[in-house]
């Protein structure tokens, strides 16, 4: 089945990182014809209302799973330089490290920078391994700091107007984005006999069931107007992130929640990204251009996942809790403005990409936990590939067939 053209009309279900980079790829691979090919981006709310517009944003080479990481680290960087990424996503290098740190002392005002404290606080800095440029930390509450990564294999996007900029880029080659709530997906019978999926796995009545049907439609809700509609399709690509179970139950996809909040500091804040450990929270910390910073805390399952990602509610306590925790490591953070308090909810257990097996033409891309932003694209380009070739050919992603994961 690989190099045959598969054509049609294709619906990507999901407006977060995924569905937009999908979306994306499809538009740019070799065999998409906006002649041949209608391809539609539904999503229930808006894009990148989820996790896509509330994360760190971190791009790493070091990140999991290593069949899909080199490839997305890569385009990652492709993207950036054919679209001017630097100034329409934020994309930049950067360094990453493991802070470990105990209060011994408040954090002293913005004021207080190494270059300006003397050599008491430069001989501190020595002994806790500072990076000479990682002046935003208060180095007498820090126990120990490690490198993770730096300028060669981590990068960082602003992860709103990365995954926007990837939407507005599939609507230039012709991406119709639809807002509405999919309430289900339509299929037809098929013979079977002899078939296989694009995947490559065959498919039979006897073998498998799903051969018996082939998608043939995706019914959904407009948002705006509470109208149903059906659209046809002959490809289904679900990219609903924690929402892609109520499509596909057989498919496990947690969903945690995270809170987070963006603030602004007075001061410079330099490229390091922190995995910190504050006893009893580890709080994680993203500076950004602008001297922004971004930090998020652990994340919980005590509210449910609500059913539309406009209908998260924010916990100001949590939001609290990281602003505190941030602040007795950073004179520099502890006086920032605060921009943003915000919560969303992370799909975790896989990543899963590749068909469902339940029916021709249908696909699933979901459960990519923290690392969704970081390997966005190679999940775009390999879907894109699977759609249009019939095979995954720039990564292996057998072990990341989602047919694994079933739950029967």
């Amino acid at each position: 089945m690989a190099g045959e053209q598969h054509g049609g009309d294709i619906v990507v279900v999901g407006g977060g990182i995924i569905g937009c980079t999908t979306a994306y790829y499809l538009t740019r691979h070799a065999s998409y014809d906006p002649d041949h090919h209608r391809i539609t981006l539904l999503e229930a709310t808006k894009i990148a209302g989820n996790a896509s517009g509330k994360a760190g944003g971190l791009v790493a080479l070091w990140a999991y799973p290593s069949s899909i990481v080199p490839l997305s680290f890569r385009l990652h960087g492709e993207l950036a330089e054919e679209h001017n990424g630097e100034e329409r996503w934020g994309y930049r290098r950067i360094h990453g490290g493991e802070l470990a740190a105990q209060v011994r002392q408040p954090a002293g005002d913005g004021t207080r920078q190494a270059e300006s404290d003397g050599p008491a606080t430069a001989k501190r800095r020595h002994a806790a391994g500072l990076p000479g440029d990682l002046t935003w930390v208060d180095p007498f509450n820090v126990v120990s700091y490690s490198e993770l990564g730096d300028p060669t294999n981590t990068a960082q996007v602003h992860p709103y107007q990365f995954t926007t900029s990837m939407a507005e880029l599939a609507a230039e080659r012709g991406v119709k984005i639809v807002l509405g709530s999919v309430t289900g997906i339509e299929y037809t019978a098929t013979t079977g006999e002899g078939a296989a999926d694009r995947g490559g796995q065959p498919l039979s009545p006897t073998t498998n069931p799903a051969s018996a049907k082939a998608v043939s439609g995706v019914t959904y809700t407009d948002t705006a107007t509470s109208t149903p509609h059906t659209i046809s399709a002959t490809t289904v690509i679900l990219a609903a992130g924690p929402w892609t179970p109520t499509l596909l139950p057989s498919l496990p996809v947690p969903a945690h929640r995270a809170h987070s909040i963006v603030v602004r500091s007075r001061h410079p804040i330099s490229a390091h990204a922190l995995f910190t450990d504050l006893p009893p929270s580890t709080p994680e910390i993203y500076p950004r251009p602008n001297n922004e910073a971004y930090a998020c805390g652990p994340t919980d399952t005590l509210v449910p996942l609500p059913t539309t990602s406009a209908l998260i509610t924010v916990d100001p306590s949590r939001c609290a809790d990281i602003r505190s925790q941030i602040s007795t490591l950073s004179p520099a953070l502890r006086d920032a403005d605060l921009l943003l308090e915000q919560a969303c909810y992370l799909p975790a257990g896989g990543p899963w990409i590749g068909p469902t097996g339940r029916a021709r033409g249908e696909w699933v891309a979901a459960g990519h936990t923290c690392w969704g932003i970081s390997n966005a694209p190679a999940t775009g380009m390999l879907l894109a590939e699977m759609v249009l070739e019939g095979r995954a050919r720039s990564a292996s992603v057998k072990g990341l067939d989602p047919r694994k994961g079933m739950v029967r």
